[in-house]
């Protein structure tokens, strides 16, 4: 696995990490509806300051409240509530004491359709999404202190007191939110800082290589300006000779036709040889550097090009008795200053090139 597939997968764990952890904290708010009759005058109370609890079924419930008889909290096994009513009924509990799932399996085995907790003394009207696992099936939900303490003190004076509770909608702590979008950011910024950076190295290679080829485009061009240059008369060997073909582009040669003469011996039609040489810089058929024969290869090492041909062509010599695998490059080796023939080719179909020029340097 590459650098690159490394930060989409580690970006991709960390994104569904993020995922994962704000399904945990998106919390749904409540509706909460309150009516009750004072002073022969109807009171109507409305307010979005619920939240329901991450184990509550996200429906609505309506009903009287009801008090626990004698312990705010509604803890215990036993009958907690006295109802001694025949319609629906939602029990208002105080947050403490016990677990938020013992409250709520208390008033659910007594018939409520639903648990109103409301916070702690000096917490104002705040709330948080209560978990309770362990007590599931039952609309529950939390409200503030203030609120709960006036409907407890509504009901202790013999108020009958009914409430709607309905389904707001999702919310979310703003505290996560702040943490969620700099989380959203940071890794934004990573995959941008890394997409840059790479774009940037991938760029700046490019840009290393197109030089170094330019270079070495140019030192071929000298080198190409070094090279002779004749016209094919017609009495030349290689006119009309099926095993004389230009290597380029296979074709036969023609009386008149010029031709560009390589250190290596081999000739080609210059207008197919000079474009290959710009590309290549080597004979098509011995693979000779004409860069290195003609001296002006100090560019190409000192680039260290990825596309320079090899620096080493090895041939086949005869000796008397052996035979020798020498570098055309190696002009120290014994056997070669004795035995290599400076117009001799394995090929035997440039063995002629060699005659012509002979030929021609001689009529001069």
């Amino acid at each position: 696995m590459d650098k690159k597939s490394e930060v989409y997968l580690f970006s991709l764990v960390l994104l569904l990490g993020l995922i994962q952890c704000s399904g945990a904290i998106l919390f749904w708010t409540a509706d909460v509806e309150v009516s009750y009759s004072m002073d022969n005058q109807s009171v109507n109370l409305f307010c979005q300051c619920g939240v329901y609890g991450r184990n509550s079924p996200l429906r609505a419930a309506l009903g009287r409240v009801v008090l626990p008889s004698s312990d705010p909290y509604g803890c215990g096994t036993d009958h907690v509530y006295r109802p001694n009513i025949s319609v629906p009924w939602i029990a208002l509990v105080e947050r403490g004491s016990c677990s938020i799932s013992d409250k709520i399996n208390a008033a659910k085995r007594q018939g409520a359709d639903g648990v109103v907790v409301y916070n702690l003394d000096g917490t104002g009207n705040r709330t948080s999404n209560m978990a309770h696992q362990e007590a599931q099936g039952i609309v529950a939900i939390m409200i503030g202190n203030l609120l709960g303490k006036d409907l407890v003190n509504l009901v202790n004076s013999s108020i009958e007191v009914k409430m709607v509770i309905d389904v707001h909608g999702p919310w979310m702590d703003t505290y996560w939110l702040y943490f969620l979008s700099i989380s959203f950011f940071v890794v934004t910024a990573a995959s941008i800082g890394y997409f840059i950076f790479v774009s940037a190295n991938r760029i700046l290679s490019l840009r290393a290589q197109r030089s170094a080829e330019s270079r070495l485009k140019s030192e071929a061009k000298k080198a190409i300006g070094r090279l002779e240059v004749r016209r094919l008369k017609q009495d030349d060997e290689a006119i009309g000779s099926d095993s004389h073909t230009c290597a380029v582009c296979i074709d036969s040669y023609k009386p008149g036709e010029v031709v560009t003469v390589l250190t290596c011996g081999h000739f080609y039609h210059k207008v197919c040889i000079e474009p290959w040489l710009l590309e290549k810089r080597t004979c098509p058929m011995c693979k000779c550097d004409i860069l290195k024969a003609l001296g002006v290869d100090a560019e190409e090492e000192k680039d260290g090009s990825p596309n320079s041909p090899p620096d080493v062509t090895v041939v086949t010599v005869s000796g008397e008795e052996h035979l020798f695998e020498v570098s055309l490059t190696d002009t120290s080796t014994p056997e070669l200053e004795r035995h290599q023939d400076p117009h001799h080719y394995d090929n035997v179909a440039f063995e002629g090139d060699s005659q012509i020029m002979n030929n021609t340097a001689a009529r001069g």
